[in-house]
């Protein structure tokens, strides 16, 4: 099967280049569909991880949220009540606490205010892992002094390099007159400029209206050995049901769910690359039709020597996956160069994965073959009395 399949691939390749112009529009709406689709997906996939930046650096393996949160920006707190309710389960070994809130950052310079994204717990004990300020942390323990993210996006500030210049950098953060003491790195987000790291104390100063003990998200740490699942169910038993028990990946595709299918983003995106599909057939489907039309005569000519609909169709097939692979090829180039544009213009982890690679080639396939398998219809009236 394969050799026949061969046999027939000069053929469709001397109809693909005969036609230089055609050849070319091919390639450049192929391509344009795959920088679209590429463009969609890239975004969306870096919403999702930076949404999720912070799940990973918690420290614990199973964590309590209120149970009518939908994501991390819109959290809602819960009584810590429930977090000491679970340290007395068996299996857990501690608990901890952290705080979440969305502050107004004054840029130092030009004085403008810009959304940010505050995280507060226990310098003694921390709730999420800082390594590479982890030697800042101590000084979080002093009343209003704070870690800025070094990756939040330019209009906040150059704060990172004012503070290799004076140190700490007075700021105003939430109208209260703060301190930088250090930075680390998260970054941006679709809904938060930067982040910050700010102890218990100093949260509950930025945020009067909140209480102590309403915390945003529980953290348990488990004993050695201990069955994370069994521990689960013995906390869902246990609690209240205004509250949720969940794993670290539990959490994390909550998060993930939110953001692609109830807010706009996950359809936005998800739109987009329907769209650039889509436009991708058109296309392809047009300059399959196009170059049957034309060549109708020569199909008919096969025909007459006895060649099947079979035989005329695997030519036009193989020539939708030559346009696939090599409008793919362009449109993938493209997609890496604007990638790292977008992610040095936003901040935002835009990246190319494998991934992601392999879905849109696999949508490239399918776009060409469909296109293909639609023009089969006129290619499949080619009569050999056409030509006499």
């Amino acid at each position: 099967m394969l050799r026949k399949l061969l046999r027939k691939t000069p053929l469709a390749w001397l109809q693909v280049k005969r036609e230089k112009t055609r050849l070319f529009v091919a390639l450049a709406g192929i391509g344009f569909a795959d920088i679209l689709m590429f463009f969609q997906l890239g975004l969306m996939e870096s919403a999702y991880t930076s949404a999720t930046g912070m799940h990973y650096r918690l420290r614990g393996d199973l964590f309590l949220l209120n149970s009518v949160s939908d994501n991390v920006q819109t959290i809602k707190p819960f009584s810590r009540s429930r977090l000491f309710q679970a340290a007395g389960t068996d299996g857990v070994a501690a608990i901890n606490s952290l705080y979440l809130g969305i502050g107004r950052w004054r840029n130092p310079a030009n004085r403008t205010f810009w959304q940010v994204q505050i995280y507060g717990f226990n310098p003694s004990n921390p709730a999420m892992d800082v390594p590479d300020a982890a030697s800042e942390l101590n000084k979080l323990k002093m009343l209003n002094y704070v870690l800025y993210d070094q990756a939040a996006r330019p209009d906040l500030g150059n704060v990172a390099s004012q503070l290799q210049q004076s140190k700490p950098l007075s700021a105003q953060l939430n109208d209260l007159q703060i301190q930088v003491t250090g930075v680390f790195t998260m970054g941006a987000s679709f809904s938060a400029d930067g982040n910050l790291i700010v102890s218990d104390s100093t949260f509950l100063r930025l945020f009067p209206e909140r209480k102590p003990d309403d915390i945003d998200v529980g953290l348990i740490t488990l004993k050695r050995g201990a069955d994370i699942k069994q521990v689960q169910a013995d906390l869902k038993a246990k609690l209240p049901n205004d509250v949720l028990v969940l794993t670290k990946e539990e959490f994390i595709q909550r998060e993930r769910n939110y953001w692609s299918q109830v807010s706009p983003i996950g359809v936005i995106f998800g739109f987009g690359t329907i769209v650039g599909f889509l436009v991708g057939t058109v296309i392809v489907y047009q300059i399959l039709y196009s170059d049957v039309s034309d060549h109708l005569p020569e199909y008919a000519t096969l025909k007459a020597m006895g060649y099947g609909d079979r035989f005329l169709v695997g030519i036009l097939l193989q020539e939708a996956l030559i346009l696939a692979i090599m409008g793919f090829v362009p449109g993938f180039a493209v997609s890496l160069g604007l990638y790292g544009l977008i992610a040095q213009a936003t901040l935002l982890p835009v990246k190319m994965s494998l991934d992601r690679l392999v879905l849109v080639l696999s949508l490239t396939l399918v776009m060409c073959i469909a296109s293909g398998a639609i023009a089969m219809r006129k290619l499949q009236s080619a009569d050999p009395a056409d030509i006499f």
